[in-house]
């Protein structure tokens, strides 16, 4: 873990000092410890409507179709073949034919519109794989777990295409309107995602100043109105007590409402980008859902109160959260022959677990 922790810290570093930037490097770390090849996967790089995708297909006869699992990374969209062990190990372990989407630099929201496109297009074109479309299941992990929300939740009412099978969002950020919940008070300064930093990245990944953090972290976005609307999503109350045992102390008056900070942070309350913020009419015709949180995140109560909401529209629901876990440990389960992490892999396994039964 602190391996991972000192490359996050000298990539923030070298960022600041203007030499080279935090994504960058990191993509640069994470892209630059190619896996071996694999005889066991046929992997494919092909084009699904103008989006480039990787597809990985067992090479083991099966007596029927497959499973589809289209995969959404995280890393604020931007890091390209990082997640390849990850996609490796879900085709091998499920028997599933998955499909990575790869990442372009481009601003959001093309990364919404791009994971939309290759899930329709895999969709209609399932069996041309050897895939079941009613066993087609959509995944990602922080911000890819964004994506998987919002793009589950843009397909509800689509006559032309079958309905997803489940959605499985792994330590999924889903709102920017409350950064005081129990999970962001705990988790403030513990890395790898500190409470300040998930907003930054926010802002970035939006193409926003990021000047304004501090004053975003205080609420002055969320005008009256919407915090009476959001109060019934977001509120702590619906977090179990468990949760606050770490220490929890409710936030007291709101900070005085700017309309031009709610001007500048308007895309965070969108759905795309907090899909928590969501109607009830969308959230109610969801597909069954897994979530992954971890302890030591401060992204754990996203996933908490997302479950809360699924299961008062009788969606079904089933909760992985990893006591000693930490925000990336299942991306860095894939390289455990490298750095070992029980929680992560502990995590990855409940995932494939969930994968098989669909």
């Amino acid at each position: 873990k602190m391996l991972w922790i000192n490359l996050l810290l000298r990539a923030i570093f070298l960022d600041k000092l203007g030499i080279m930037s935090e994504v960058s490097l990191l993509r640069a770390i994470m892209d630059g410890i190619p896996p071996l090849k694999d005889k066991r996967l046929i992997i494919k790089d092909l084009i699904f409507e103008k989006v480039k995708v990787r597809l990985y297909q067992p090479k083991t006869s099966t007596t029927g179709q497959r499973r589809g699992v289209l995969y959404f990374h995280g890393g604020v969209g931007r890091f390209g073949s990082a997640y390849e062990r990850t996609c490796r190990i879900l085709a091998r372990k499920t028997n599933s034919v998955v499909v990575y989407r790869l990442a372009p630099e481009f601003p959001y929201p093309t990364q919404f519109h791009d994971c939309l496109t290759a899930t329709i297009h895999f969709m209609k074109t399932a069996q041309d794989y050897g895939v079941d479309p009613a066993r087609i299941i959509v995944c990602g992990d922080s911000s890819g777990g964004t994506l998987t929300a919002a793009v589950a939740q843009a397909l509800v009412n689509r006559k032309d295409v079958p309905k997803l099978r489940a959605q499985i969002l792994i330590y999924p950020f889903l709102q920017a309107a409350d950064f005081n919940l129990p999970s962001y008070q705990q988790n403030a300064k513990i890395p790898v995602l500190i409470r300040e930093r998930t907003l930054i990245l926010g802002l970035k990944y939006l193409n926003k100043d990021i000047s304004a953090v501090n004053i975003l972290l205080k609420g002055s976005h969320i005008s009256e109105e919407r915090r009476q609307k959001y109060q019934k999503w977001l509120s702590a109350d619906n977090i179990p007590h468990e949760f606050k045992m770490r220490g929890y102390t409710p936030p007291g008056p709101p900070a005085p409402y700017s309309e031009e900070i709610y001007k500048l942070a308007k895309p965070f309350l969108e759905p795309l980008f907090s899909p928590l913020l969501c109607e009830d009419n969308v959230i109610a015709q969801l597909p069954e859902t897994f979530i992954l949180t971890c302890e030591y995140d401060v992204l754990r109560d996203d996933g908490l109160l997302y479950k809360k909401r699924l299961e008062d529209h009788g969606i079904k629901v089933t909760l992985c959260h990893l006591e000693e876990g930490f925000h990336g440990t299942i991306f860095l389960a894939a390289y455990s022959k490298v750095v070992t992490f029980q929680s992560g892999i502990k995590g990855l396994e409940k995932i494939t677990k969930f994968l098989r039964l669909m």
